[in-house]
């Protein structure tokens, strides 16, 4: 691996690690921001996805949109965002109206999953289609926009194929307790819940 840094000194690697660990756990965050947006009295059950995305926006005008303002500030770079290269705002715009959308798409699958077992199941079963998907989408719309396919290699293919495996596998097989311990888990809420109404 070649080790080349940017211009901060970290190594390239470094910085697609730490994408990995973002994204990674993004969906985790994602679901739970979304569940805890419902309320204790489940006042928000309707809302509460379009509520948790909010936040999300929210979050990303403060890291995409403040902060490169305040560096490009502090850097003496052009902050007049509405004079950049046309060609250059276009796509970045058209890349982040594609990552919001993607952002929904991610709490909307959530939100439509059965229940049983429940969303929580489903977190790494959405996630991992993603996960697996995106790649192979990415190396087929680059490959196609570069004009590369004419040397395209078997081991590029197969790495596409293995990703789709990963994906499948990880789709069909989710951790979850057995319905026995699920049983048990529940059975002393609906005592208490039974020994309240008696009372």
């Amino acid at each position: 691996m070649v080790a080349s840094t940017t211009s901060s000194g970290i190594p390239w690697y470094a910085w697609a690690l730490l994408t990995v660990i973002c994204w990674g756990t993004y969906g985790v965050c994602m679901h739970t921001g979304s569940a805890s947006m419902v309320g204790p009295e489940k006042q928000n059950a309707e809302h509460a996805r379009i509520m948790a995305f909010l936040w999300v926006g929210l979050a990303y005008f403060l890291t995409a949109v403040i902060a490169p303002l305040i560096i490009l500030k502090l850097k003496g770079g052009p902050i007049d965002f509405w004079a950049y290269p046309a060609q250059g705002w276009k796509w970045s715009l058209i890349a982040g109206i594609l990552g919001a959308i993607g952002a929904l798409g991610v709490l909307l699958a959530f939100g439509a999953a059965p229940n049983p077992p429940g969303p929580g199941i489903y977190v790494p079963i959405v996630m991992s289609i993603i996960f697996a998907g995106a790649p192979i989408v990415n190396a087929i719309v680059n490959t196609t926009k570069e004009g590369n396919w004419p040397y395209v290699k078997a081991p590029f293919i197969l790495g596409i194929f293995l990703a789709a495996l990963g994906g499948y596998l990880v789709t069909k097989n989710p951790p979850k307790p057995p319905p026995t311990q699920k049983a048990e888990a529940t059975a002393p809420a609906e005592k208490l819940a039974e020994g309240g109404e008696k009372k």
